[in-house]
C-alpha cells in the first residue's frame, strides 16, 4: 500500500532514512513506496495542514477525482479558497493533476503522525 506519511521528524531521521533508501537501491532491492513529508515541528506542521486543508484531502480522497470547482462545490466553501489550498498540496505531492484537468489524491491513505514531548533537533 503506497502512504504519504506526513510527520514530526529531525534532520537526523531524515538522513537515516534516505541511507537505508540508497543502500536498498545499491542491493538491487526494491525501494519503499511510502511518501514521507517531515515537518520540524507541530506548530509548522499544523500551519501548513490546517483543518480545512485536511477536510479538503479528506473529501477529495473519499470521492475521487474532480475539478476544483466540482470540490469547492461538494465542501461548501470559496473556489480561489479550495485552488489556493489544492496548489498547495500539490506543492508538498499530496495531490495531483490527471490530464482531464481533475484533481486526485494518488496515495492509498495520507498519514498524519505527530508524536509530542520528543527531542527534536533544529
Amino acid at each position: 500500500m503506497n502512504k504519504a506519511i506526513i510527520e514530526l521528524s529531525t534532520l537526523d531521521s531524515v538522513f537515516t532514512r534516505s541511507r537505508a533508501l540508497v543502500k536498498a537501491i545499491d542491493a538491487g532491492e526494491s525501494a519503499p513506496a511510502d511518501y514521507h513529508l517531515g515537518f520540524t515541528d507541530a506548530g509548522q506542521l499544523f500551519a501548513e495542514f490546517t483543518g480545512e486543508r485536511c477536510r479538503l484531502l479528506d473529501v477529495l480522497k473519499a470521492t475521487g477525482a474532480q475539478s476544483i470547482y466540482a470540490l469547492a462545490k461538494r465542501l461548501g466553501c470559496n473556489y480561489s479558497n479550495v485552488r489556493r489550498d489544492i496548489q498547495a498540496m500539490m506543492a508538498h505531492g499530496l495531490i495531483e493533476k490527471s490530464d482531464e484537468n481533475k484533481v486526485y489524491v494518488p496515495w492509498d491513505s495520507v498519514e498524519i503522525r505527530v508524536t509530542l514531548g520528543e527531542r527534536r533537533a533544529a
